[in-house]
C-alpha cells in the first residue's frame, strides 16, 4: 500500500487537468494541446544546466582517462539512452562501448516492451558487475519516476566499485537524486495521457542526454568550430559530409 501511495503521488502519475477531455477533442485540438505542453520541456531542462554541465565535464574527464560512460534505464528511459549512446560511435568516431547503455531486459527490450523487468533491483546490480564497471567510469541512472528498482540496483553497485554516479529523473526530490554525485531533475509535470512518460518525460531525457554526450565530446576536441571533425565516413552521405567539413575547416 505504501508503494501504491508513493507511485500515485509522483508528478508523472498525476492527471493533467488540461487534458481530461482529450478523448472528445478534434485531432487538431489534440495536436495544439500537445504542442503547448511540449513547450514546458525546454524550461524544465533549463533549470538543470549547471548540473548538466558539471556532469558532462566529468564524462569527458573519465573518457579521457580510459573510462566509459554507462547509461542505465528501463522502458522508454533505456531506449532513449540507447539511441544517444549508439550515435556517438559514427558522430565522434568513438570506440564501441565508450558510451554504453544497460537496458533492463537486454537488447530484446529495445524492440519489445518488457515492463516487469524494471522491478528487478538485483538485475541492475548484476548488469553493473557483468560490465566490469570500475572507479574509472561514470554511471548515469535514468528514470522518469526517479525510483525504478533496476536503476537503483545499478547505481548501488556502481557506487560500491567507486564509479562516479549521476541521475536523470522527471520529478522533484527523486529517490535516485539522494544516491548519486550529480542529479538532474527535469520536472516535466503530468503527461497529456496520464502516466505515459514516453511523452514529455522521455523527450526531456533525450534532450539532456544529447547535451551530456555532445558537450563531453566537444570538451575532448571532437568538434572544431561547429564541425564534427571526427565523423566516421561509412556511407555516401557521411563521405560527402566529411569532404565538406575538410573544405570548411581549411
Amino acid at each position: 500500500m505504501a508503494k501504491f501511495d508513493e507511485i500515485e503521488e509522483l508528478d508523472t502519475e498525476r492527471t493533467n487537468p488540461k487534458t481530461v477531455n482529450i478523448d472528445i477533442m478534434t485531432s487538431l485540438e489534440i495536436a495544439k494541446l500537445m504542442n503547448e505542453e511540449d513547450r514546458n520541456i525546454a524550461k524544465a531542462v533549463e533549470m538543470n544546466l549547471l548540473q548538466l554541465s558539471i556532469l558532462s565535464e566529468k564524462i569527458a574527464s573519465s573518457i579521457n582517462n580510459g573510462g566509459r560512460c554507462f547509461y542505465v534505464g528501463a522502458g522508454t528511459s533505456g531506449r532513449v539512452a540507447m539511441i544517444d549512446a549508439v550515435e556517438t560511435v559514427p558522430t565522434f568516431n568513438l570506440p564501441v562501448g565508450t558510451f554504453t547503455t544497460i537496458l533492463a531486459g537486454g537488447p530484446e527490450a529495445m524492440v519489445r516492451s518488457l515492463e516487469n523487468v524494471e522491478d528487478d533491483e538485483k538485475g541492475g546490480e548484476r548488469e553493473i558487475l557483468k560490465s566490469e564497471v570500475s572507479s574509472k567510469d561514470v554511471v548515469i541512472g535514468i528514470s522518469a519516476s526517479g525510483r525504478t528498482p533496476f536503476v537503483i540496483g545499478a547505481l548501488k553497485a556502481a557506487k560500491n566499485v567507486g564509479a562516479f554516479t549521476g541521475s536523470v529523473s522527471n520529478v522533484n526530490n527523486a529517490k535516485l537524486s539522494s544516491m548519486v554525485d550529480i542529479s538532474i531533475e527535469a520536472v516535466t509535470g503530468p503527461e497529456v495521457v496520464t502516466g505515459s512518460t514516453r511523452l514529455k518525460a522521455g523527450t526531456a531525457q533525450k534532450m539532456i542526454l544529447n547535451m551530456l554526450s555532445t558537450i563531453s565530446m566537444i570538451r575532448l576536441g571532437k568538434v572544431y568550430k561547429n564541425l564534427m571533425v571526427d565523423v566516421t565516413p561509412i556511407n555516401e552521405k557521411l563521405v560527402i559530409r566529411a569532404i565538406n567539413i575538410i573544405v570548411s575547416a581549411t
